[in-house]
């Protein structure tokens, strides 16, 4: 568990994501303004299980001045292959730097599996977040109707090491 603040200066924990998180987690992701009008039913029945969260690096940034941990977000590593499969922010806690800190956190993780690099197929509204954060645009994923009618951005992230 590390504890940093947002570049707003608040008080940030990052822990592993348990079992106990899956419910908070599913209701972040499904709720997400990024997946509102035509991207809502790429989310409308999606879950995050305890299992997934056991079988992957699951990670989530809480308020550490709050009771109850309230979550800002979390993301997913997958490291064979490597991949940020999940990676989402709380609307009402977006513009403060929690996607950074997440990123970071993650870049954190990658490098000690020993991963150089980690993938991201984005969401379209996440593609200027992920150039921000550093990530290199690497190609276009087709879109794979029914489930995702739309072609996704990839990129990399390079894990440099320390």
């Amino acid at each position: 568990m590390s504890s940093r603040r947002s570049p707003a200066g608040r008080p940030v924990t990052i822990r592993r994501a348990v079992a106990g998180d899956a419910k908070r987690l599913t209701r972040l992701v499904r709720g997400s303004g990024a997946y509102a009008g035509k991207y809502a039913a790429a989310v409308a029945g999606y879950r995050v299980g305890p299992d997934y969260i056991e079988a992957h690096r699951t990670f989530v940034a809480v308020a550490a001045d709050e009771d109850g941990g309230r979550v800002l977000g979390f993301y997913s590593l997958v490291l064979a292959p490597p991949e940020l499969d999940l990676l989402f922010v709380a609307d009402e806690a977006q513009g403060r730097g929690i996607g950074r800190l997440l990123v970071a956190h993650m870049q954190s993780e990658a490098r000690a599996a020993g991963l150089d690099r980690v993938k991201v197929v984005s969401h379209v509204p996440a593609e200027g977040f992920y150039h921000r954060a550093g990530a290199v645009r690497t190609g276009t994923v087709p879109a794979n109707p029914p489930a995702v009618p739309w072609d996704r951005p990839e990129f990399e992230f390079r894990v440099p090491p320390e």
